[in-house]
């Protein structure tokens, strides 16, 4: 959530967004002749298979039509969440030169290697060509080619992907990888285990890794992490993987890691909270018993847990946590059987996340204001450039909150985040593979949907937006639609926000009666400090511009049970 401004308009929408990436990519120069034959596999998609092609998300898929050229090609199902990349890993010499090429339909794909040159091209009726050049480095053995679309611009097709220039191996190579190592498990639900491990190394390069249940094995990906999904819950498995490279040699098995999959039930968190948000610092704030007694609500989000100087938590970055108004009121709630969420951050003022030079340092921050209230929750409300849109600063806050997870057993972890009427934009999505990547093990992403472009259907894009993040959540951690839906949050704002959409007390019950049948795991909103009528008054931080019950929006969240 955020002070004043009340909020800002939602300034980058994701195709905007998706333009500006494309400028960028676009500006790439074009290769010089190859000097050898393909080296990828399966270039085409004439075998019927993608093998060995992987695609995120499980969003790729060989077809019959439309082809370039033979009888099958490659499709990408684009969602607003995944961009259906799939990718394949060769062997490569140093410091040599490559051509890649291949021809592609739909709007906005791209075709380039990892790490390296893109370029992209928009033909959505009929196949063009795309090219590109890149040299390897001095100790380079391998290179990953990938073609991916763009964010909800539709299905994509690609055909006839050639890499020219040498192999990697020479047809002698008989010396496997060594064993991956450092296995472990990153997460697990009723259905799914998430591993982790360290790269294995190869003579010549490594280009994937095979993934074993006991014997048999389960999965076969070009990365370091995999989430094994189709398990039954309550179960024991035991995972190894070996290491394979361009040859076929495969390396002798990591150590072993042993999971027992969660209990049946979807694989949630078992979390529940309905919290409107709270400021002491802003918006004439209400009597909070008066609230309490009104309602029936019992949590609290309380707002906001700043930056003080030297990376010292203050309320509002000027008000101590212990003795003022603040702890006042947490007094108050707690004796009336509530209890709080702290929110750090918000949209503007000087932050922690962005100040504190180190995720240490930030989760000691923390740390400070969780043995100040012996709080059961942390809400992380990550926006605006100096957060949200800083991948450093999101890895720093991840990392932070993995570390006070780790130290406050029972301690559970929010992160909050604007979003497109569709699901998360790039820097959502980015902030959901950070978590995985990382193994914060968040207990709750909270979208905002509201400043969105939602206009008159707030309901449905608040629904639609929901759902892209539950999407996010399936294709990045391997999990089920109820297992993602039980790590969801939903923040309205009441009334109108400063985009003029009108979230209506009509409105907010139904998303509050959709929330309670997807047994979603968070219900919130911006803000008990505005949950007063005051039809005609425009967007304002002591009531909510429209026509309402004094503490309806309060009273309709109360009555969240997820």
């Amino acid at each position: 959530m955020r002070s004043t401004p009340l909020r800002r308009p939602w300034r980058r929408f994701l195709a905007l967004l998706g333009t500006a990436g494309l400028a960028l990519a676009g500006a790439v120069a074009l290769p010089g002749t190859a000097q050898a034959a393909n080296v990828l596999t399966n270039p085409g998609f004439e075998s019927g298979a993608l093998s060995p092609w992987s695609c995120t998300g499980n969003l790729g898929s060989v077809v019959s039509s439309p082809t370039h050229s033979g009888s099958k090609a490659l499709t990408g199902a684009v969602s607003s969440s995944d961009n259906a990349q799939c990718s394949q890993t060769v062997s490569v010499r140093p410091n040599t030169a490559y051509a890649l090429t291949g021809w592609v339909r739909g709007s906005y794909v791209y075709l380039g290697v990892d790490g390296g040159a893109s370029t992209w091209t928009s033909s959505p009726s009929a196949y063009s060509r795309l090219s590109v050049s890149f040299t390897t480095g001095a100790s380079q053995t391998s290179a990953t080619i990938y073609v991916h679309g763009w964010y909800a611009q539709g299905a994509y097709q690609a055909d006839d992907v050639s890499l020219d220039g040498p192999g990697g191996g020479d047809g002698t190579d008989t010396r496997a990888p060594t064993a991956p190592g450092g296995l472990t498990s990153t997460g697990r639900t009723s259905s799914s285990v998430s591993l982790s491990w360290n790269a294995a190394t190869d003579d010549v390069g490594v280009t994937s890794y095979d993934v074993y249940s006991g014997s048999a094995k389960v999965l076969t990906v070009s990365g370091t992490a995999a989430t094994v999904s189709g398990l039954s819950a309550g179960t024991g498995y035991t995972f190894t993987v070996k290491a394979r490279d361009a040859a076929g040699n495969t390396s002798a098995a990591s150590n072993s890691v042993s999971v027992t999959t969660s209990a049946g039930g979807g694989g949630g968190t078992g979390f529940k909270q309905a919290a409107p948000y709270l400021f002491e610092g802003w918006g004439d704030p209400p009597n909070v018993t008066t609230v309490m007694n009104a309602t029936g609500v019992k949590w609290f989000t309380m707002a906001f847990v700043l930056d003080g100087g030297g990376c010292n938590p203050l309320w509002d970055g000027n008000r101590a946590l212990a003795g003022g108004v603040d702890q006042s009121v947490v007094n108050q709630i707690r004796s009336a059987g509530g209890d709080i969420v702290p929110s750090f951050g918000g949209w503007q003022g000087s932050k922690l996340g962005a100040n504190c030079s180190s995720a240490g340092a930030l989760a000691g921050a923390l740390q400070k204001v969780i043995d100040a209230y012996s709080l059961k929750a942390i809400d992380m409300d990550i926006e605006n450039t100096d957060e949200f849109e800083n991948e450093a600063v999101q890895a720093r806050i991840l990392t932070a909150l993995k570390t006070v997870k780790a130290n406050n057993p029972g301690l559970k972890t929010i992160v909050t985040f604007g979003t497109s009427t569709t699901g998360p934009t790039y820097y959502g999505n980015r902030l959901v593979e950070q978590a995985r990547s990382l193994g914060a093990d968040i207990d709750v992403f909270t979208i905002m949907p509201f400043d969105f472009g939602g206009g008159s259907d707030m309901y449905g894009n608040t629904v639609n937006a929901t759902e892209g993040l539950k999407n996010k959540l399936k294709s990045t951690f391997g999990w089920d639609d109820a297992t993602a839906y039980a790590h969801i949050g939903v923040s309205g704002m009441n009334g109108l926000s400063d985009q003029q959409e009108n979230t209506t007390p009509a409105i907010w019950t139904s998303i509050r009666d959709w929330a309670n049948s997807h047994h979603i795991a968070r219900l919130a909103y911006w803000a008990v400090n505005r949950d007063r009528p005051c039809p005609g008054g425009g967007v304002v931080s002591n009531c909510s511009g429209i026509s309402q019950s004094t503490w309806q929006f309060t009273s309709i969240t109360a009555g969240f049970t997820g």
